[in-house]
């Protein structure tokens, strides 16, 4: 399994999730860098993701929506605030309307990701911040620890393809 943790630290809010991979940093860096592969892993296997706007600089915005099993559509988007390629990468993540406008009624976190080597490959790191242990709560009643799990384990096979 990709994913070899979930922290969840309520009082903090904050949300940590680390997997690993026997791949290089190039390839991991990819899963974000390149809109295509991010489409193929950021939802759940039941919520795929399709990638509207993919400007991965600082100050660049990051936008998709979800399609759930009953087409429904659930928006999200990523202001960029920082880009250390191929290890490092901040952002702001926000839940949209359907104009694609930010829904200010849903919380909003900051995530950052780090990605190093490791002796097995590589470990990536993504660690959420909540505004509130609330806002985390909430969060996590809508699925997000389940969801990012889930989305995290289709990440082998675009890895292995990338290997193969």
């Amino acid at each position: 399994m990709t994913v070899t943790s979930v922290e969840k630290d309520l009082e903090a809010a904050t949300l940590t999730v680390v997997a690993e991979y026997p791949a290089t940093l190039d390839q991991v860096w990819a899963l974000w860098a390149d809109p295509r592969k991010l489409e193929r892993w950021w939802g759940p296997p039941t919520y795929p993701a399709t990638v509207t706007d993919h400007d991965l600089r600082p100050g660049g915005m990051v936008r998709y929506y979800m399609t759930g099993p009953e087409g429904d559509r659930h928006g999200g988007g990523w202001r960029i605030l920082e880009v250390h390629e191929p290890t490092r990468l901040v952002l702001e993540d926000h839940f949209e309307n359907d104009d694609g406008t930010e829904n200010t009624d849903l919380p909003r976190s900051s995530m950052e990701v780090s990605i190093e080597e490791v002796d097995s490959g590589v470990r990536m790191t993504i660690a959420s911040r909540f505004a509130s242990p609330e806002d985390m709560a909430r969060v996590l009643e809508m699925g997000m620890e389940e969801g990012i799990k889930s989305a995290l384990g289709q990440t082998d096979d675009l890895l292995g393809a990338d290997r193969g």
